[in-house]
């Protein structure tokens, strides 16, 4: 009973963050856009009028943020995070000392990007009572950049939650060099295959 109402958890939690982990994505996609848009803009600006928005620094440190974390939920789900696999390399990717390995590693990114998300949570709602802007000409509110990080953690926070989930409940290990992805299908209808006996 409990295996059963974990593995309905895991697929439904899974199927959930990835479509959250995917929104991410296109939102960091289309901040690139935006980013390249402003590039464009200050060129022509600075050939044609000899003057500048005097903003492009600072947006385009706000847009690279935003992308970085917005996107960082999808990259787990693709297995295209950067990964140290000195010692994942030599282990099977379905061996149960790579499962207890790959779990502890989540647990540990859990807590550290949870103790990020927190400081962040604060930062955000700090800048928010007190409307602190940027010290530029612009005059940002520093809570909406702080605000797309926070997002993107989050993202990333539900996103490796349904992973480990997955993992516990007889999904396949993630090789972390994005030659997994064709295996996910697989392993999210194993897994529902599983589910129905």
């Amino acid at each position: 009973m409990i295996l059963h109402a974990g593995r309905s958890l895991a697929l439904a939690l899974d199927k959930a963050t990835a479509r959250l982990a995917t929104a991410g994505a296109v939102l960091a996609a289309v901040i690139l856009v935006l980013m390249t848009g402003h590039v464009i803009l200050e060129v022509f600006l600075r050939g044609a009028f000899s003057t500048s928005t005097f903003s492009l620094d600072e947006y385009v440190g706000y847009g690279t943020a935003s992308m970085t974390f917005l996107a960082a939920g999808y990259a787990l789900q693709e297995g295209a995070l950067i990964r140290v696999n000195i010692l994942l390399a030599r282990l099977q990717p379905n061996s149960q000392a790579r499962r207890i390995l790959e779990i502890f590693a989540g647990v540990m990114t859990l807590l550290v990007m949870g103790l990020l998300h927190w400081y962040f949570l604060i930062s955000v709602m700090r800048n928010f009572n007190r409307g602190t802007v940027s010290e530029t000409v612009a005059e940002t509110p520093l809570w909406i950049p702080e605000a797309m990080v926070t997002v993107g953690i989050t993202i990333l926070l539900l996103r490796l939650s349904a992973y480990l989930l997955l993992i516990c409940f007889g999904g396949t290990v993630n090789a972390g060099n994005g030659e997994d992805t064709e295996t996910d299908e697989y392993h999210r209808d194993a897994l529902k295959m599983e589910h129905r006996r």
